[in-house]
Parts: C-alpha cells; sequence; structure tokens
C-alpha cells in the first residue's frame, strides 16, 4: 500500500514538473493539493503551492496558507515578505526581512524594493551598492537600472547628490533615470535633451517587438512625455506642456499613477481659469490605490491642488474637511496654514487670516519665506504698504534677494520715501559683497541701485558703486560713459578725464557722413527713412546718367479740371462740401397737416346716410370739387371717405400735362 501511495505521488511530481515548465500554474497546483492530500505534511508540495499561489497573483491566499502553517514557514520568509510587499503592508514586510540574521541575494533584492517604497533612498542605495559590488549575473542590468533611479529620486525629493556611481545611459530606463537626475539639480535644457534621447530609444526598442501596436508603444511612452511636459511648464512655456498633458490624458493610459500626474498638472496650468475642467480632471487624483504610486510630495501637492478647487468653486466646507485631514498628515508643512488664510481671504476675513498666520509663525522657530510673503500680500490687498514693507525687512538674510529688493524698492517709491528705497538697496549691495553671493545679482543690485540714484539726483552717491562697475567690468563702454555722465554733474574736470577713454566715434559709426546728417532736413530724412536707404550709391562720374533717371522718375503734374460754370470772379461758395441738411440756407420743409386725414382707428364704420355721396353737396356727383368743404353741409364725411385738397389739385393739374415718350 505504502509503495503505490509513493509510486503515485512520484507521478504527481512528473506531472507538475510538466505543467510548470509550460507556465501553467492553476493545474500545477491543483496536481500539488493531490500531493498534498496524499502526504500532507510534504515540506517540498506546500512551498510549489505557495509559489503557485504568487505566480497566479492570489498573494492574500499565500500568505494566509504560510501564516496558518509555522511548521513551514522557516522555509519560505522571502514568500511572506513578498506577499506582504505585494498586498502593501510594506512596514510589515521590513520587519520580516529584518528578522534574518543572514539575509539571501533574493532577500536582499526584495528589501531594496521595500526601502525604495518606504523612500528610505539612503538605506536603499547601500542595499543596491552592495548588491552591485558582489553579485554578478544576468540581472546585472536591472539592478544598476534600479540604483539609477535610486539616485535620481535621493536628487528630486531630498536634494541630495550623491557621487559619480559611473552610471550609463544607454538603455531607455538608464537614460530616462539620468534624465531625472539631472532635473533634480536644476539644469533643464539638458533633462529635456536626455528625456528626448531616451523617447528614442523607448520607440527603438518596442518597434522590434511585434506583438507591440502603436498605441501600447504609446503608453509606455506617456512617463517620458509628462516628464517632458514638466520642464516645459517650469521653464515657462505653457502652452506646449498643456499640449503634451492633453495629449497623455486622451490616450487613458492603463497606469492610474501616470493619468494623476498629468491631470494634476493641468489643473495646475489652469490656476483659477478653467475651473469646471479643473474639477473634472482633479478627480483623476482621488483614489486609494495611489498611495503606493506616487511619492509623499506628489499626493501633498495633489492634495493642496484639490482644496483650492473648492476654494475657486465656493465649496467651503468640504475645503475645511480636507483641510483637516491635510494637517494630520502633514504637520510639519506650512501649506495647510496657508490653505486655510486663502480660504479666509476668499470669504474676506483678512482679519482672521492675518492672526492665523501670525500665531502660526509665533509657533514655528523656523518660519517659511512662502509664510511672510503672504503675510505681506494681505497687507498689499488692504492698502497697508507700510506694513508690507515691515514685513518683507523682516524676512533676515531672503530680503536682500533681487526679487524682494525690487518689491521694497516699488513699494517705497509708491509711498515716495525715496530714502527708504535707497537704504534697501546699499543694504542688499553690502550683504553681497560681505557674504560673497552671486556675482551677477550683485552686478544687477549695483547696476539697480546706480540707475535709481541718478534718477533721484544723487549723482555723487552713484560714481562708487560705478566705479566698482567699471572695476568688475573694465571693457564695458555703457559703465564708463554712466560714470561720466555722473562726474559731469558735480566734477567736471573728472568727467573730462575719463571722456579720453572712450573709443573713437568712428568705432560706432561706421561709414556714417556725420556732415551730410547734420545738414539734411528732418522731413527729408525721415521721407528717406520712409522709402528706405538706395542699396547702392551711384559713382560720381554718373551724375549725368542719374539726372536722366531722375527726370524719367519725377511724377507728371496732374491737369486740374474746373467746372463747367465755373466763374473766377465770384467766390466759391464756402459751404459747397457740407451736406443740403447742414447749410446755413438750408429750409424744411412744411409738415403737411392734413396728411392724417383719412387715417382713422382700424374698424371705423359710417352710418347709413353717410354712405349716400350723392346728398353730400360738395361731393364730385353735386359739381365739382372744392377746395375746401362746405362748412354748411348737414351730415359729415367720415374721415376715410375724405380727400386731401392738395392731392386733388396734383391730379387736375396733371391731367393738363402731356407725357414725353409716348408711353400710357
Amino acid at each position: 500500500m505504502a509503495a503505490t501511495s509513493e509510486a503515485k505521488i512520484a507521478s504527481l511530481y512528473s506531472e507538475l514538473d510538466r505543467f510548470q515548465k509550460n507556465g501553467d500554474y492553476q493545474k500545477a497546483l491543483n496536481t500539488v493539493n493531490k500531493i498534498l492530500k496524499e502526504a500532507r505534511n510534504d515540506e517540498t508540495a506546500f512551498k510549489c503551492k505557495v509559489v503557485c499561489l504568487i505566480q497566479l497573483s492570489q498573494f492574500q491566499q499565500a500568505f494566509k496558507e504560510i501564516v496558518n502553517n509555522p511548521s513551514f514557514a522557516s522555509a519560505l520568509v522571502f514568500e511572506k515578505a513578498y506577499c506582504q510587499y505585494r498586498l502593501n503592508k510594506i512596514n510589515e514586510a521590513l520587519s520580516t526581512i529584518n528578522a534574518v540574521s543572514e539575509p539571501s541575494q533574493k532577500l536582499k533584492e526584495l528589501k531594496g524594493q521595500v526601502l525604495y517604497r518606504l523612500e528610505q533612498y539612503g538605506k536603499c542605495l547601500d542595499v543596491y551598492k552592495d548588491l552591485i559590488k558582489n553579485t554578478s549575473d544576468d540581472f546585472d542590468e536591472e539592478r544598476e537600472t534600479n540604483l539609477s533611479a535610486v539616485v535620481a529620486a535621493m536628487q528630486l525629493w531630498e536634494g541630495q547628490s550623491t557621487e559619480d556611481l559611473g552610471l550609463k545611459d544607454d538603455t531607455f530606463e538608464l537614460c530616462y533615470n539620468k534624465a531625472c537626475l539631472v532635473l533634480g539639480q536644476g539644469d533643464y535644457t539638458e533633462a529635456l535633451k536626455l528625456l528626448e534621447r531616451a523617447e528614442q530609444l523607448c520607440k527603438e526598442s518596442l518597434e522590434d517587438d511585434p506583438d507591440m501596436t502603436e498605441e501600447e508603444i504609446e503608453a509606455e511612452l506617456g512617463s517620458v512625455r509628462v516628464q517632458k511636459g514638466y520642464i516645459l511648464q517650469l521653464q515657462g512655456k505653457t502652452d506646449e506642456a498643456m499640449k503634451i498633458y492633453n495629449q497623455v490624458v486622451k490616450l487613458r493610459p492603463d497606469d492610474i499613477g501616470l493619468m494623476a500626474v498629468a491631470s494634476n498638472n493641468i489643473v495646475s496650468l489652469n490656476k483659477d481659469q478653467n475651473v469646471f475642467d479643473s474639477k473634472k480632471k482633479i478627480k483623476a487624483t482621488i483614489s486609494d490605490n495611489l498611495n503606493h504610486k506616487l511619492s509623499v510630495q506628489q499626493r501633498s501637492a495633489m492634495a493642496c491642488n484639490r482644496c483650492l478647487i473648492m476654494v475657486y468653486t465656493n465649496q467651503y466646507d468640504q475645503c475645511r474637511k480636507l483641510l483637516k485631514n491635510i494637517k494630520d498628515k502633514d504637520k510639519e508643512s506650512d501649506m495647510p496654514c496657508l490653505l486655510e488664510a486663502a480660504l479666509l481671504c476668499r470669504e474676506k476675513q483678512y482679519q482672521k487670516a492675518m492672526k492665523l498666520l501670525e500665531e502660526y509663525s509665533n509657533s514655528k522657530e523656523d518660519v517659511s519665506i512662502a509664510l511672510t510673503l503672504t503675510r505681506a500680500q494681505i497687507y498689499l490687498m488692504q492698502g497697508n504698504i507700510g506694513q508690507a514693507c515691515d514685513v518683507l525687512q523682516s524676512l533676515g538674510d531672503n530680503k536682500h534677494r533681487p526679487g524682494i529688493v525690487s518689491t521694497l524698492v516699488a513699494l517705497y517709491a509708491n509711498m515716495e520715501n525715496t530714502e527708504g528705497a535707497i537704504e534697501a538697496l546699499d543694504k542688499a549691495v553690502d550683504w553681497y559683497k560681505s557674504q560673497g553671493g552671486s556675482q551677477s545679482e550683485l552686478h544687477t543690485l549695483l547696476r539697480e541701485n546706480t540707475n535709481f540714484k541718478i534718477r533721484h539726483g544723487q549723482s555723487e552717491a552713484a560714481t562708487s558703486l560705478l566705479e566698482d562697475l567699471r572695476q568688475a567690468n573694465p571693457g564695458d563702454i555703457r559703465t564708463l560713459a554712466q560714470l561720466i555722465s555722473a562726474y559731469s554733474k558735480f566734477d567736471p574736470k573728472r568727467a573730462q578725464e575719463l571722456s579720453q577713454e572712450l573709443p573713437p566715434v568712428q568705432e560706432f559709426s561706421g561709414n556714417i557722413d556725420v556732415d551730410t546728417l547734420e545738414n539734411t532736413p528732418i522731413f527729408m530724412a525721415t521721407r528717406a527713412m520712409k522709402k528706405g536707404a538706395p542699396k547702392n550709391e551711384p559713382a560720381a562720374g554718373d551724375a549725368k546718367k542719374e539726372a536722366e533717371i531722375t527726370k524719367k522718375k519725377r511724377k507728371r503734374k496732374k491737369i486740374r479740371y474746373m467746372p463747367k460754370y465755373y466763374d473766377p470772379a465770384v467766390t466759391p461758395d464756402p459751404e459747397r462740401w457740407l451736406p443740403i441738411r447742414e447749410r446755413s440756407t438750408y429750409k424744411a420743409k412744411r409738415k403737411n397737416k392734413k396728411a392724417g386725414i383719412g387715417k382713422g382707428t382700424q374698424g371705423a364704420t359710417a352710418g347709413p346716410n353717410d354712405m349716400d355721396a350723392s346728398s353730400i353737396p360738395n361731393s364730385p356727383q353735386a359739381g365739382k370739387p372744392s377746395p375746401k368743404p362746405s362748412s354748411s353741409s348737414g351730415a359729415s364725411v367720415p374721415p376715410r371717405q375724405q380727400k386731401p385738397t392738395q392731392a386733388t389739385k396734383k391730379k387736375q393739374a396733371s391731367k393738363g400735362k402731356k407725357k414725353k415718350g409716348g408711353g400710357w
């Protein structure tokens, strides 16, 4: 009996091996269940069952089998951790892996994936470095791709630079990851070039696959194109970025993370315009599955955009509920406070918004610059320019940045506080000189400070700044000219000395004849500019030919014809060009007072006696028509039967005239 059972199990194992080689894991699972029915404690069969469940993506069932059979669990640590990872129990998976004192290679690979999902990029980098150093097999390229992804994520999301690891960019994934790394470093132009190359590599690799359709290739390229759109958006090319995002959204990619990112970026481009479209697009960012597809920063940005859409659509109560959830998840960020202040400002509660921002600023040691700028903006919305300047002055070293300095100068100029503006400019220049800031920003501040002082009559104070600019760039003619102009106001001798260093006029004038230019009348010069200067000047010996050409080109004098009855002795009427109605001699025609006779109300009828016209003495049957109706007639003629007198006269007059032409 035992021999028969062993033979049956051996036969089932042979069948299991055949199904495994064919990739038919459902039949393999049925076979394993038969083996376990014959031998319940067969550890190999149990492990095969767990593997079959994993291959069939039945992770919950596989994890349940491992938990319910603790005697086999020690040999299935990797499978248990992998099931936890696929079930999005990331922290539990990490605990399972860390419980192993000497993890295997595949367990280290899984640990790297788990750490990447938990956004612990530093530890993840160490794991992949160790794997690449101590492992060599067919998966080396995949490990290098994962390493490049970790390096790019550290630069993008944490701003941490790493040493040059000598990563390649000869494949689609490696080139894409390198583009993300360069993007995190702020080199948008180079990142765009790398993304275009990655797109080309992706097309070449996928077009060789006969099973890939054109729609599937476009879907694979979606992530590259969305990243290109993001870079174009950062560069201010919003129309191009919007076009790319709409193309990706129109394809409806299966990757919900890609769809969410593209939709969110469209919403950010719409801002407070096209709100209804944004309201539809923002729905793509609401899904529980996105928690495992996007980073913390991406999910936070999408939640904030949802709040802003609610503010724009006046959904204040829903916005407050979402704000509460954001505060609970991200207590360190300033964005929830800024969103709440924006909501209060939308409701015209500026004092409450200001109080909220001040209380939040006092509760934190390190306040972000965005929070302070928001306070200044609210003061400006209320018209309190002085208080806005005080807030900007409280920014510490940030107040010396060119953007803040420019804002302060504009506000002080609006209040006609020239001294305050000059003080802000001088302090910014001194800070850059002492702290060794960017030289380009220092030169910009020096130039603007100089121009402002010269405009407000402080030429002597501007000369020291111009001397610094000249020392930094001795060959700048513009600086030298400004310096001479400034010295000419209070030190003409020094201005004369510096003017000797100006280059000769011939370097700038070129072939211009100054004497001819000075003697040319202004109206002639303007006419010549409109017509355009001749391309080739004629030679001196061709004067005769030039005169003939000029004579030919000369316009003929137009012959003026006078009116037929023109009398030169009579002065023409000065009002001859005016319309007849506007002339002083015009007399309007008199209105016919009897024109309204015969236009009675609709439906008016005459009496029975009025219908007999023969009884009326003045009727045409009784005699000739009279120009005026007789006042002695006993019966009055209804209005509709009366005939205007003038019309009768005209009719009689026309009987005596003969028409020309012989027609009738």
